[in-house]
């Protein structure tokens, strides 16, 4: 497989793309329809169309030209309620081989650079992985829930991570 490369800032089809992986693997691993991926563009694209590149981040992995892996950060109230982590995935023929570490460690990196002194991101219960990859960047279970913003019941969790 060809190197993967991280990049800065929107390409076109990146909204689609990173839409598509995230309703592709929630689709098949949690039963994830299309409330979600919707869900997924349609806020990606309000961030996209307000982005400002003093306080935000969007990374793309891409290999060979495709974009295989996204990140963001969501620094519009970063300064009050801290820099929101989002959008964060690695289509399965990359995970396991180092670049979802990458991208939090880049997303990190810019939130360091910026001055941003907590760093926060939601996710769900079961997603051991990604967990897995928060808790080795630093960044610790704070609030726990039963919730369906993702448009299913799911054990919902807070992750934050402060950078003092």
């Amino acid at each position: 497989m060809s190197t993967v490369k991280i990049t800065r800032g929107y390409r076109p089809g990146s909204i689609g793309r990173v839409a598509e992986l995230h309703g592709r693997y929630y689709h098949e691993h949690w039963g994830f329809g299309l409330f979600f991926e919707s869900k997924v563009a349609i806020e990606l694209a309000t961030f996209l169309e307000r982005y400002d590149d003093a306080r935000d981040g969007f990374w793309l992995a891409k290999t060979a030209g495709r974009v295989e892996g996204s990140i963001t950060i969501d620094g519009h109230r970063a300064m009050h309620a801290g820099a929101h982590l989002r959008w964060f995935i690695v289509s399965e023929a990359l995970q396991g081989g180092g670049v979802g570490k990458r991208l939090i460690e880049t997303a990190i990196g810019f939130c360091r650079q910026r001055g941003f002194r907590r760093i926060y991101l939601w996710t769900f219960e079961g997603l051991d992985a990604a967990r897995h990859l928060y808790t080795a960047a630093g960044f610790t279970l704070v609030e726990q829930h039963r919730g369906t913003q993702w448009g299913a019941a799911v054990n919902e969790q807070r992750f934050e991570r402060c950078l003092r």
